[in-house]
């Protein structure tokens, strides 16, 4: 089986998309409600977008390791999966400092350093384990992290107490260990207790990828699938009455069912579009797909232009949500207008990357 599956490439475009498409607003005073995130415990279709690349991410290292392991030795795909790792994370760290480059503000996690961590630690899970265990692993983690979460007193508070952002484990030991500049004082939702939940949405995402693999009827594998995902999201909804739903923590319950329903969406794409003959619809959608890194890190460059003064001396999004509020458009709809816009014109260099069949791996 090929290792470009369309399906995978199309999933992972509509999430970068998405994902672009919360994080560029035309306002972030007018977004409507499904676009914004959980304050705290609970869960929005915001929430799902950031666990879905994840998952997507362990669909990956499978699609793309899988037959290749065996063909070079171990230590020099180690280093392969480093260095990758490493540059991803550079990435993020120049995507943080730019256009200031004030290096003593620095923000030593985020969106993309959580990407490069969890893919070198899952890329490594993969290279030296066995592939029936990586299940076992991702249970086992969301077990042990429950545990720690919810049972265990925290120094100077007592037992945790999860509908406060400041009284638990993650704020602990984020507040006593994480270096740098925190999203929110005293913790960061890319924090370090958190990633251990955010690995186990990249498991469930290799896990998945071995079922897609199976040499087996197509509409087995799907169905295979389908009630493992709604498993995982049965299993989620349970656990929550334990550990809420909570995407700052990345919470046991929130990993399960963002992983389930990521599978969801992957047997969606994949009769949509592993079954298509024509493969000429949709090609903006896959043009995202296939250079996810790229295009995300395009959208926060540009944030400088569109979103700030720094360059043109005025914002392009005032500008614009000015002249559509002056023309009696709703407010969020605007800021929802201007989101896709942008989207938009992220779409351009992604499409001529596309077309030129140049795919940048970071």
């Amino acid at each position: 089986m090929s290792a470009r599956i369309r399906s995978v490439d199309m999933l992972r475009g509509l999430t970068i998309m998405l994902m672009i498409v919360v994080n560029t607003p035309g306002s972030w005073s007018h977004v409507y409600a499904p676009l914004l995130h959980a304050d705290w415990n609970g869960i929005t279709p915001t929430d799902f977008v950031f666990p879905s690349f994840l998952f997507i991410v362990g669909v990956s290292i499978v699609l793309a390791m899988h037959s290749r392991i065996e063909q070079q030795p171990v230590s020099q795909t180690f280093k392969k999966i480093a260095f990758r790792s490493a540059k991803i994370y550079a990435v993020g760290i120049f995507l943080w400092i730019w256009p200031d480059f004030d290096l003593t503000h620095v923000r030593y996690v985020g969106v993309l350093p959580r990407i490069a961590i969890v893919y070198f630690i899952c890329a490594t899970i993969y290279l030296f384990s066995q592939r029936s265990n990586q299940l076992k692993l991702a249970l086992g983690i969301l077990a042990a992290y429950t545990v720690i979460m919810v049972f265990i007193p925290v120094p100077g508070i007592g037992m945790p107490d999860l509908s406060k952002p400041m009284a638990n484990w993650a704020n602990y030991i984020d507040s006593h260990l994480l270096p740098g500049v925190l999203w929110q004082k005293t913790w960061d939702p890319e924090g370090i207790l958190s990633t251990l939940g955010a690995v186990c949405s990249t498991l469930l995402g290799m896990t998945a990828a071995h079922y897609f693999l199976r040499e087996e009827e197509q509409s087995k594998k799907l169905l295979r699938m389908m009630v493992l995902g709604a498993v995982f999201i049965a299993g989620g909804y349970t656990l929550s009455y334990l550990f809420p739903i909570n995407k700052p923590l990345w919470s046991s319950s929130y990993t399960l069912i963002a992983a389930g329903a990521s599978m969801q969406g992957w047997i969606i794409c994949s009769l949509f579009f592993d079954q298509q003959e024509s493969k000429n619809s949709y090609r903006f959608v896959e043009a995202f797909g296939k250079n996810p890194i790229v295009s995300y890190a395009l959208s926060s460059l540009l944030v400088t232009l569109f979103y700030s003064d720094f360059l043109l001396g005025f914002a392009l999004n005032k500008l614009f949500m000015e002249q559509l509020i002056g023309l009696q458009v709703a407010p969020k709809l605007a800021s929802l207008l201007y989101a896709l816009l942008y989207v938009g014109v992220i779409g351009i260099p992604t499409w001529w990357l596309f077309k030129k069949k140049i795919y940048i791996k970071l």
